[in-house]
């Protein structure tokens, strides 16, 4: 059109020469590619405009992982969506503020989410059936000398495992199958779980059933409450985590007093996450008076964060 245009001296304007410029100039690969950026995915790579669902690495996330994915139509209505499989984004895109989202392209982010969710459990299976390898091999262990970071943070191994120079701690589901494990270095600077299992509403429990239930974050703390309280604790593992805990916990024991025990965090995360989590469920909070710290600082006598 633009040719034309200046082929016969005339100038392209209003809509059509607006349409031109925002196909041509800017372009719906490099728009689609800005909506990516601007949702918080860090990634500069190339966009392929055809209708087909690709999957990309994301910067800044594991060499050779692939966690996002997009469509992008280049149809008459422009259109396409993007997902941040690790962080769970997800946006649909409509160029130049259309509207209309088609229904191929509906049809295939949801075959793109079953995929995933296919994926997702397939890494799961694996993962739980070597943990339990790894539970199996590991070294059952009594006391807290049995390891630096018992020591360290003055608890008791509470059905913790040795396996090589790690403390490793079983994650359940609520089922009680072993889904995972946690594995801690000598000093606790480094804590890992296994690639691709399940974490998500999964816990440690520690205790024997009691008039109260404690839910808490870290495993060390877990242990501090338990030993000084008595109750059961069970250990969610971090902050994100105390929510779906604390959801299957309700319904695995619907008339139990439950008391989230946050984190008292700087940057108020702790305390956040443990009030939402208690109001979900109808629970109880408790924080640590000092900031900055946890209740295995507190009992302990002002150790680490663990």
């Amino acid at each position: 059109m633009l040719r034309n245009a200046k082929a016969t001296g005339q100038v392209a304007s209003g809509k059509a020469f607006n349409q031109y410029v925002n196909y041509t100039n800017i372009g719906i690969d490099l728009q689609f590619l800005e909506a990516i950026q601007s949702a918080g995915i860090n990634y500069s790579g190339e966009i392929i405009a055809d209708s087909k669902l690709h999957r990309f690495h994301i910067e800044s996330h594991k060499r050779g992982s692939k966690n996002g994915a997009y469509v992008l139509h280049a149809d008459k209505c422009p259109a396409g969506w993007f997902m941040d499989y690790k962080s769970g984004i997800s946006q649909t895109w409509r160029f130049n503020g259309n509207s209309r989202i088609s229904y191929a392209l509906s049809k295939q982010i949801k075959e793109a989410k079953r995929q995933r969710e296919a994926e997702i459990h397939q890494k799961q299976e694996a993962a739980a059936k070597k943990a339990i390898y790894i539970w199996d091999k590991s070294t059952p262990i009594t006391q807290q000398e049995d390891h630096p970071y018992l020591i360290k943070k003055r608890i008791q191994p509470h059905s913790a495992r040795l396996y090589r120079h790690a403390l490793v701690i079983p994650i359940y589901n609520e089922s009680d199958q072993l889904v995972n494990l946690q594995f801690i270095s000598l000093e606790g600077e480094r804590k890992l779980f296994l690639s691709g299992g399940r974490k998500r509403g999964c816990f440690h429990i520690i205790g024997d059933l009691s008039e109260k239930l404690l839910i808490c974050e870290g495993f060390a703390t877990g242990a501090s409450l338990y030993e000084d309280s008595g109750q059961r604790v069970i250990v969610a593992f971090d902050a994100g985590n105390l929510l779906p805990v604390a959801k299957n916990i309700r319904e695995l024991s619907p008339d139990v007093e439950i008391i989230i025990c946050g984190d008292n965090d700087l940057s108020s995360v702790g305390q956040d996450k443990a009030k939402e989590a208690a109001l979900a469920i109808g629970g109880k909070v408790l924080i640590p008076p000092l900031p900055g710290k946890d209740w295995n600082d507190l009992i302990a006598g002002g150790y680490q964060h663990g």
